[in-house]
């Protein structure tokens, strides 16, 4: 496995004509959670400057180098959408607003959640349909309702890191950082998930302005289009277009042979239905790590990011993250300036991968909010994970 270091109330809610006409409902059954809500954890911002090595290839067949990037005043992530704003109009529903160039809905911001599903609203690339894993709740259908909410679920995850922070070196970060990633303005933000994912594609191995400039120009190879109501290029094509668009065609946007293949047969998983917001959604954590990594041109690093900053799934733990290794190790007590300095390979911080797992179980199933203060720990910015013309991975 190759190393990443990281460079990127209670009531639920009424079902409407409005929501129920617009969303396209999926139920599932989950037993209900036994947590309680805590009081919400606020607090400033990082403004520490940091010098972050990304290791790149989430293909197991490229190959590898480095690059360094100085990035400085980090600072808690902005609550922006991972990989993309979401800001078209002409393919989302009619009650979509937009703040600050972040789109939102309103009828969606307090909903049933849960740890094991997706909490954002989901967009289905092809069509303006909005997939949540809970948008409407019937107990004779899909069984007992989870506990907690999308206004809630912090909470609750805040409260259980509290109880299991048995060193008492997690309190500060706590009380001193607030994660806008899982908080209810974070989780009412819709995602379209192959813009995000194929945004990360364009930006592997190239810098934050190469990345910015081929997606710009890939944006601009689809033309206007009646059939998608386009009155020029769209703010990023659906699946179905890309699709067919021929390889030399995509390559002309500045891509590379290989990431033209990659976005493309992303795009084919799409518009075929092998991948879709109804899975993304309500599918297990291991089965949508399963079917995204089998897709050629995502790694597991770049998928455990996906799932934990845009599906907002909340027992993601990156175990192959230098940051979450080193953070952990700081968390555990350990020096790791002294660990640096001896070197000892790829789990120098940690020993190992098991020992990394078992020191992070007693947080499941908040595993990825446990990782995001684990990166502040490490001292890592987190807002270069959730840009949109970020380097997502250099090799």
């Amino acid at each position: 496995m190759s190393l990443r270091r990281s460079a990127r109330v209670q009531a639920l809610p009424s079902t409407t004509a409005t929501l129920t006409s617009q969303l396209k409902v999926t139920k599932r059954k989950t037993p209900a959670s036994s947590l309680k809500s805590s009081k919400s954890i606020t607090g400033p911002s990082l403004t520490s400057k940091t010098e972050q090595v990304v290791t790149v290839n989430d293909s197991s067949k490229q190959g590898t180098s480095r690059k360094r990037q100085k990035i400085n005043g980090a600072s808690p992530p902005a609550q922006t959408l991972p990989a993309d704003d979401l800001t078209t109009t002409a393919i989302l529903p009619n009650n979509v607003t937009t703040t600050n160039g972040h789109a939102s809905l309103p009828e969606l911001s307090d909903r049933p959640a849960e740890p094991h599903v997706a909490n954002a609203p989901i967009k289905s690339p092809d069509t303006d349909k909005v997939v949540t894993a809970y948008s409407t709740w019937s107990n004779d259908i899909a069984g007992p309702a989870p506990t907690s909410t999308t206004n809630s679920l912090l909470d609750d995850a805040i409260a259980h890191l509290k109880r299991n922070d048995e060193n008492g070196r997690l309190a500060p970060f706590l009380a001193k950082f607030h994660c806008k990633v899982f908080d209810a303005e974070g989780l009412a933000q819709p995602i379209d998930p192959f813009r995000s994912l194929a945004s990360g594609i364009i930006a592997q191995q190239v810098s934050g302005a190469a990345a910015s400039s081929i997606k710009k120009k890939f944006v601009n190879l689809f033309a206007a289009s009646e059939k998608h109501n386009y009155a020029g290029p769209p703010d990023f094509p659906p699946p179905s277009m890309v699709a067919e668009m021929p390889i030399p065609t995509l390559r002309t946007a500045g891509l590379s042979q290989r990431k033209a293949e990659y976005i493309q047969g992303l795009a084919e998983q799409f518009a075929s239905g092998k991948l879709s917001a109804e899975m993304l959604a309500t599918a297990s954590d291991d089965e949508v790590m399963e079917k995204l990594i089998a897709v050629r041109g995502l790694g597991k690093w770049s998928v455990e990011m996906f799932a934990c900053f845009d599906l907002k799934r909340m027992d993601v733990f990156s175990t192959g993250d230098l940051g979450v290794q080193r953070g952990l190790a700081v968390y555990l007590g350990k020096d790791v300036n002294k660990l640096k300095a001896k070197g000892g390979g790829k789990w120098k911080y940690m020993g190992s991968e098991k020992a990394m797992l078992d020191a992070a179980e007693r947080f499941s199933p908040y595993r990825s909010l446990f990782m995001w203060y684990m990166w502040r720990l490490s001292d890592v910015d987190l807002s270069a994970l959730q840009d949109d013309d970020k380097v997502i991975s250099e090799t």
